[in-house]
């Protein structure tokens, strides 16, 4: 088999999925039959009916995907081992406000490591057409390529997480004030997080408006706060909970408290900053150094190049 062909048959089997694919989600050809969506409710009455639903799909992808399956659980047992359990992968959708599941996150993480092994034979097939390369180092560029595609999903989900956390982390010290305010003018506290939730258009604010829907469910005002701080593990947060579920209990002024709060959160944020511009230090020089500085020598000494040049 030449490489030529190695590479065309996945490619073509590729393409004939994904055009399949294209074509069944076009309105008049993938559209669910009235039989298909009836049958569900009247197979209990109708031998026609269970008959009807007990008939095997004539698409591929469900026949791939039962052969499939035990291979994609094994990999996903696999991919739980190296990245942590289904409770850390939860958490961390929970902190990037991402609406997918952890299914959902192992199958993107499979299909990233399929594809770069994809991108990763057809590299190894080009550079060993152009040169010759010891098979070993054509499968290190192929597991790579696939073990990157795997770990993207995976980096870009912590990042979402870090980065909201980080814009929760900021919004808290307003929103606190904005608390202060409400409580001052004489509402509750669950109507003024009603209108922090209204007025919000923040992470911290949409948090806050799960919390209110919890309430407005049933769920205790202290229970849903403590759920949003643990769910989140912020510290800031977790520490303003924790003072504004011991005032609701022991019937401690809220603005005070609340004040205070703000202010801790702005002293943190500062000394977050103070302690960023320390590490960063070094790369800050980077710039000065390698462009600023040679920009600076150059009109510097230029002129009296030019001139002893022409005196010369």
């Amino acid at each position: 088999m030449t490489p030529l062909i190695a590479v065309a048959v996945p490619v073509g089997v590729t393409l004939g999925l994904g055009l399949w694919t294209l074509l069944g989600l076009v309105p008049r050809v993938g559209a669910t039959r009235l039989a298909t969506r009836v049958a569900p409710y009247i197979a209990d009455v109708s031998p026609e009916a269970r008959e009807f639903l007990d008939r095997r799909p004539a698409e591929p992808l469900p026949f791939v995907g039962g052969l499939l399956a035990p291979a994609g659980r094994r990999i996903r047992s696999a991919l739980v081992a190296v990245f942590g359990g289904d409770d850390s992968v939860e958490r961390r959708l929970r902190q990037a406000g991402w609406s997918l599941t952890v299914e959902a996150l192992r199958g993107r993480q499979l299909l990233g490591g399929v594809a770069g092994a994809g991108i990763g034979i057809l590299f190894a097939v080009a550079l060993a057409r152009s040169s010759a390369v010891s098979p070993l180092l054509l499968g290190v560029v192929v597991a790579v390529c696939a073990a990157i595609g795997v770990l993207a999903p995976d980096q870009l989900l912590s990042r979402a997480a870090r980065a909201r956390r980080d814009r929760i982390a900021a919004e808290l010290p307003t929103v606190l004030e904005f608390l202060t305010l409400s409580l001052s003018a004489g509402e509750a506290v669950l109507d003024a997080l009603r209108r922090v939730a209204r007025a919000g258009n923040g992470d911290l604010a949409r948090e806050i408006a799960i919390v209110v829907a919890q309430v407005n469910a049933g769920v205790p005002l202290a229970v849903a706060l403590e759920r949003c701080a643990d769910e989140i593990q912020l510290p800031a947060l977790s520490r303003t909970v924790d003072q504004l579920v011991g005032a609701l209990d022991r019937g401690t002024p809220l603005v005070d408290v609340l004040r205070a709060q703000a202010q801790d959160s702005r002293d943190d944020a500062k000394r977050s900053l103070l302690e960023a511009a320390g590490k960063k230090e070094i790369a800050m020089l980077v710039p000065l150094v390698f462009l600023i500085l040679p920009v600076t020598v150059a009109f510097a000494i230029f002129p009296g190049v030019m001139v002893l040049q022409l005196g010369f």
